[in-house]
């Protein structure tokens, strides 16, 4: 029978791993969450913006 053993740097390496993992979804969430929604075909709504409104637009009502 062959005992696993983890000497303390590889446990460092491997918990490095994870954290260093986390802490890249955690800094590029919005634009993964973007390409996972691209591959499966879902739009982002376009977001109304009040900067955009045609002032003309209001006065033909």
């Amino acid at each position: 029978m062959t005992s696993l053993y983890f000497d303390p740097g590889t446990g460092a390496l491997i918990v490095q791993f994870f954290a260093a993992a986390a802490a890249g979804v955690l800094l590029f969430y919005k634009s993964i969450k973007m390409k996972v929604k691209s591959l499966f075909g879902i739009k982002q709504k376009e977001s109304d913006d009040f900067m955009d409104e045609d002032p003309d637009k209001d006065q033909t009502k």
